[in-house]
């Protein structure tokens, strides 16, 4: 549950009984001139102090926020972020900022909103946006005494700012980054097949999804080789394709929603290393971005329908597993030489995307922590993206910029295609070399959707230590906000793709 958001219009002043407090204050080309001739602003008289103790000028708040205890015992924190600088730097100062404050676990916090600032001002939208995912604390296993006393954020009071109808989208889009967080973060043994089918199961009961799930019975009966190549590979059998269904009465898009939900990855036959083993757990990320985004257009009431499509299973050892040199047939009749057992997210969400496709929508999107070789590519501050379209591209660079979470087009040439020719089947799931296998694989996934546009993302970026952006949490839950912006952008903008 995120904090409850609570207006009140009018100032703080220092005998309040309030214990954590950020004053935002608007940036000025000369801010200790502008400032010093106006009103006294919360906190001014314990700021000047700080400020000549560190010999600070006004305008270097604006390169990092300071904080200290006033009078009262309140810590306070001053911010002065930049409203020209980009989203994602916007993010990045205010979640230090907050940050101060939320190391202590308050479970209130004042905002003390300057004058100066506008209704409208998104620079206010975005320190409630970070308020409120870093304010809850994700699923824990610890027991001991640093865990105790650890509780989320309750109450945000706004003091300054009057308006706050507009953050229902603010609010949706944080629900769903936490949900993606909190289901990403669960060990193995907490998150197995099963017991993440039955988490989706609930939560669409909740929200009113139509849910259905394909599980390896019907898969197998149905030819999708290529999932139950996977699947096979783990005992029980619980792996399942989910299919979650939003409709809207009135919306006349449909989008379809696709995500690599890998349990836990040995790197079967081809098995990884301690070293690279470790950790996933997380290869499951894909789906909860999915389902968060899923969350959160319907939180906001989006008027879109939506298709979700959850690949669920592990990669596992055993004596039926998947091997190499195999070649599986796919559900739309594709024939797959398999190359290496450890490169299993393009061979379930080959069989996801099919179905996704066989629908119709007018936009397919699927999300995976796909390749090593993209990480490589960009580190973990942005994720890559690949598109059979022009205009879904341009659409999806500017949903990255609006949203914060940043992402870097890559090309898929067809020429690429010579590296995945099979001598004994219609295609080779990769190569050996590791050569350019992000690109591969966007080739490889191409082939499943046919002329449906498209759009995959590999989330390289799902995981950046000390945080990213909004997010402060090693697990950054990229893709649910650029999700919903992609969202908007094709609500917005239609176009004939």
């Amino acid at each position: 549950m995120l904090a409850r958001l609570i207006k009140n219009i009018s100032f703080l002043d220092e005998s309040t009984k309030a214990t954590h407090i950020l004053v935002l204050l608007p940036k000025f080309n000369k801010s200790s001139e502008r400032l010093s001739r106006k009103p006294d602003f919360f906190g001014r008289s314990t700021l000047d102090v700080l400020l000549k103790r560190r010999r600070m000028r006004y305008e270097e708040i604006s390169e990092t926020s300071v904080s200290s205890n006033l009078k009262s015992g309140a810590l306070c924190v001053w911010a002065m972020p930049d409203s020209n600088s980009s989203t994602f730097d916007q993010q990045t100062y205010i979640r230090k900022a907050v940050q101060l404050l939320l190391r202590e676990y308050p479970e209130e916090i004042h905002f003390v909103i300057h004058s100066d600032f506008d209704e409208k001002c998104t620079l206010v939208d975005s320190l409630i946006y970070v308020s409120w995912i870093n304010g809850s604390i994700l699923p824990s296993c610890k027991t001991g005494k640093e865990n105790v006393g650890k509780k989320s954020l309750t109450k945000i009071i706004l003091c300054g700012h009057t308006t706050i109808d507009n953050l229902v989208l603010t609010r949706a889009k944080a629900e769903g980054n936490v949900l993606a967080r909190e289901l990403t973060v669960l060990p193995p043994n907490k998150l197995t097949p099963i017991l993440y089918r039955e988490r989706i199961r609930k939560i669409s009961e909740k929200e009113s999804w139509k849910y259905r799930e394909f599980n390896l019975k019907a898969l197998r009966k149905m030819g999708a080789g290529a999932f139950v190549a996977i699947a096979q590979g783990s005992d029980p059998e619980d792996a399942a394709i989910v299919y979650l269904q939003r409709r809207v009465k009135g919306a006349n898009k449909t989008v379809a929603l696709v995500g690599k939900g890998i349990c836990f990855d040995t790197g079967g036959h081809n098995l990884k290393s301690a070293r690279y083993m470790y950790g996933m757990h997380e290869d499951m990320n894909g789906s909860a971005v999915a389902l968060g985004i899923l969350l959160a257009a319907t939180r906001a009431n989006l008027a879109v329908n939506i298709d979700c499509w959850l690949a669920i299973s592990q990669n596992n050892i055993s004596p039926h597993a998947y091997k190499q040199n195999d070649v599986v047939t796919a559900l739309n009749g594709t024939t797959i030489e398999i190359i290496h057992t450890d490169a299993e997210g393009r061979m379930v969400l080959a069989d996801t995307l099919t179905l996704a496709a066989e629908k119709r929508p007018d936009v397919v999107i699927d999300f995976a922590t796909l390749t090593g070789s993209m990480h490589v590519a960009l580190g973990s501050r942005h994720s890559g993206i690949f598109s059979n379209r022009e205009e879904l591209t341009k659409q999806a660079l500017a949903a990255g910029k609006i949203s914060g979470e940043r992402v870097v087009m890559f090309p898929m040439d067809s020429d690429y295609e010579i590296n995945l020719e099979s001598k004994i089947a219609d295609v080779k799931q990769c190569t050996l070399d590791g050569e350019a296998d992000h690109i591969l694989a966007a080739r490889f996934l191409s082939r499943f959707v046919g002329d449906v546009p498209w759009v995959h993302m590999d989330l390289s970026a799902s995981n950046c230590k000390e945080g990213l952006g909004a997010v402060n949490t090693d697990l950054t839950g990229f893709g649910v906000a650029w999700g919903i912006e992609m969202l908007q952008e094709i609500l917005q903008f239609p176009r004939s793709y």
